[in-house]
């Protein structure tokens, strides 16, 4: 039977990690921003590497991180002028999320998280977590092409039923086939549903790709959130991706309600640039601050960036 893990962490088994692992510095802006960043602004997806001698990575890791300081992420977000933070479990910690609530504990009031979990988390621990501040449940969260997708459709039912009791939100990262899949239980969901990264979308493959309409009418039907994060994962037209931008804006236009924005800090290399499953993972040294000034350009009304950046994040998150 295919279990919340299996989506969550894949079938690769990782290597252990090495004792000397060392603290490598993530990156930080260069670029300040362009704009009147608002009062109260989120980074809504962010993840925390800890100290592997304090956070065990997963057995079934598929990647070994380095590690981060707190301050780094803090660092960060002074320089882009952002005060709150979501962190985000990565799948490499499996269902323990200490990291996240350890530097969502750090950073106070002005961080939110989103856990993993599976059929063997208890109720009490959902409700403990929501108590210290997490506010979803990660079910999927795999860059790779699901062999069936409609298969995530029993995984998707059972955390529905289940995040309900808890107020908390479903958060999935996959690709369009996945949305696709899932679109009619989105739309009857008791809870909201979160994609994020731009729904996994591919810019190579146009406005006309499979799935994407079917994301348009999910942000349209106020159904889901769209995290517009991530686009290095969706373009190689770095450093500033203009071909992401028709996607921002026709997720934009459909429901300016529905969507968020992160810097997906410290930004993991996604498994083409890995090429070793199971060992180090680079970070991506792309400037914050640049990406930052993207949106801008995605939104040029100061009050649609208001939305994204405060009102759509305090709403979903709590705040």
């Amino acid at each position: 039977m295919l279990t919340r893990r299996d989506f969550l962490t894949g079938a690769a088994a990782g290597v252990l990690i090495r004792g000397d692992f060392g603290f490598a510095k993530a990156a930080q802006p260069s670029t300040p921003a362009n704009f009147a960043v608002p009062p109260h602004a989120c980074d809504c997806h962010t993840h925390y590497y800890g100290d592997p001698r304090n956070f065990p990575l997963s057995p079934r890791h598929v990647y070994t991180p380095e590690g981060l300081q707190p301050e780094e992420m803090s660092a960060l977000h002074r320089a882009l002028r952002i005060e709150r933070v979501v962190i985000v479990t990565p799948s490499v910690y499996g269902t323990d999320n200490s990291s996240t609530l350890f530097y969502m504990k750090a950073r106070g009031a002005a961080a939110r998280g989103i856990a993993v979990v599976d059929d063997k988390t208890t109720e009490t621990e959902i409700e403990t977590m929501r108590r210290l501040g997490i506010r979803g449940g990660r079910i999927i969260a795999t860059p790779v092409k699901l062999p069936d997708p409609a298969a995530a459709r029993p995984v998707f039912t059972a955390a529905s039923a289940r995040f309900k009791n808890h107020n908390w939100h479903i958060q999935i990262y996959n690709d369009l086939a996945l949305v696709s899949a899932i679109k009619d239980l989105v739309l009857a969901s008791p809870v909201p549903t979160v994609f994020d990264h731009f729904g996994g979308l591919q810019a190579a493959l146009g406005l006309r790709q499979p799935g994407f309409y079917d994301l348009l009418d999910l942000v349209r039907s106020g159904s889901c959130y769209v995290k517009i994060s991530g686009v290095y994962r969706s373009s190689t037209k770095a450093p500033d991706y203009p071909d992401m931008a028709p996607f921002a804006k026709a997720l934009i236009e459909a429901n300016p309600d529905r969507i968020l924005w992160g810097t997906d800090w410290p930004h993991p290399a996604p498994p083409i640039a890995r090429g070793n499953p199971g060992g180090p993972m680079p970070m991506f040294p792309l400037d914050d601050g640049r990406l930052l000034n993207l949106l801008p350009v995605w939104a040029p009304d100061r009050s649609i960036r208001q939305k994204i950046l405060v009102d759509n994040p305090q709403r979903l998150f709590g705040f």
